[in-house]
């Protein structure tokens, strides 16, 4: 029985900062247009595509690893913004593949220099289990004699406010908090696996400097039920829109440094480096992060 109870709880750990998310994070969050909320989709006013890719605990086996496509559009005549990402998150014996798609409603707000949207995401996932890193530990857990992998599907909902120089918005991930159902016996259980409500706050401010610098501060609030709340914020140093820089901190886990150029002001490569204080670096120094951004805008 307690072996259930700690599969369970394992299948509810995921490859985000904190031990307690499902869904993944980024360094550059504020890079990926409706990564944490649909509302935004559609927010830059013109389509976007990138890839991304993130590696934490560099040098531990079995480390989070996240690859990530993603991509919006806006559709003037409609006000409506669509958008979506496809991933791959792994993290020791457990990984999660899926797709996000957003519906976001723009309505414009002194005319037409800002706009308050409401969006809707819908998500779908397979989990699975890698049963053979399992097992060692396991033994002859009921759990891994079922399926090792479910196909589950949920629902999101967000609202944002963006302006010519500060964007806001909050929204909620994984509403419905479908069961994932690893287990299926009689036997009864203390704990059962789901896709848990992520609760999330984020904002930014574009603040002109002089003609060709601007500071842009970001911050990002995660909360979950029985979680502590997860603070990331940091500012970016873009010049000339050519050459950007930033500092950020992940509250109470690491320090992020990031760089990039733009090309064109068209095409963006990325970098962030994170400098992971806890939970494995207290042992390991050399457990840290990277991450790695490309991103095209289709302006005109």
């Amino acid at each position: 029985m307690k072996r259930i109870i700690n599969i369970s709880l394992l299948l509810i750990m995921i490859a985000g900062p904190a031990a307690a998310q499902q869904l993944m994070t980024s360094s550059l969050f504020d890079q990926h247009g409706n990564l944490h909320n649909p509302a935004t989709a559609g927010s830059s006013k013109h389509g976007v595509i990138g890839v991304s890719y993130r590696k934490m605990w560099d040098g531990i086996d079995g480390g989070p690893q996240t690859t990530l496509a993603f991509g919006s559009a806006y559709l003037s005549k409609l006000k409506v913004g669509i958008g979506g990402y496809v991933y791959n998150d792994v993290t020791g014996p457990t990984k999660r593949t899926g797709i996000q798609t957003s519906y976001a409603y723009h309505i414009p707000l002194n005319d037409g220099n800002a706009s308050f949207s409401l969006g809707i995401e819908a998500r779908f996932q397979q989990f699975a289990i890698d049963k053979a890193k399992l097992a060692v530990s396991l033994g002859n857990d009921p759990v891994l004699a079922g399926a090792d992998s479910r196909f589950k599907g949920d629902a999101g909902f967000g609202i944002a406010y963006t302006g010519k120089k500060l964007q806001i918005g909050a929204s909620v991930s994984q509403l419905i908090q479908t069961k994932l159902d690893f287990y299926t016996g009689t036997l009864n259980r203390n704990e059962e696996a789901r896709l848990y409500r992520h609760y999330y706050l984020h904002g930014n401010y574009s603040w002109d400097v002089d003609g060709s610098t601007k500071i842009i501060p970001n911050f990002l609030f995660i909360y979950l039920p029985n979680a502590p709340l997860e603070f990331q914020g940091g500012a970016r140093v873009e010049h000339k829109d050519v050459f950007w820089w930033g500092l950020a901190l992940r509250a109470r886990q690491s320090w992020m440094i990031s760089a990039g150029v733009k090309i064109q002001k068209k095409f963006t490569l990325g970098y962030s480096f994170d400098i992971f204080n806890t939970p494995l670096s207290v042992y390991d120094r050399g457990s840290n992060g990277h991450e790695l951004l490309l991103r095209y805008d289709f302006l005109k």
